[in-house]
């Protein structure tokens, strides 16, 4: 069975920067799609980020730019989502999740993980 394990997440202060990781278990992913996505309590789901399999095309929300960077390493099965300077409206648990080439939604998900950026 496919799993993703999350790992980084916290309560950090304004400013501040924090780093998820995602371990992905059950078989290599290195020809799929990762993404990382957020739910605040009493919203929707929203897309953060996305890195395609070959390291080279990377999207993201216009919220997380110039401060958030998705990247992974192939060997090893891992994405991360770097995360700087760090608002309060950041808070929300974070997802990571896979998309498998010819796929056109993430198929696999995390169990999520807080983020808690205090004022």
């Amino acid at each position: 069975q496919v799993q993703l394990v999350e790992s980084g997440g916290g309560l950090v202060q304004a400013g501040d920067s924090l780093r998820l990781s995602c371990a992905v278990s059950g078989r290599t992913f290195s020809s799929h799609t990762m993404g990382w996505f957020r739910q605040a309590p009493g919203k929707e789901r929203d897309f953060v980020a996305a890195i395609m399999w070959s390291g080279e095309t990377r999207s993201y929300a216009d919220s997380v730019k110039g401060r958030f960077t998705i990247s992974r390493d192939n060997a090893k099965n891992m994405v991360y989502l770097q995360m700087n300077s760090l608002k309060p409206e950041d808070t929300a648990v974070y997802y990571c999740a896979v998309r498998p080439p010819g796929y056109n939604k993430y198929l696999y998900w995390s169990q999520g993980t807080q983020v808690t950026v205090s004022s």
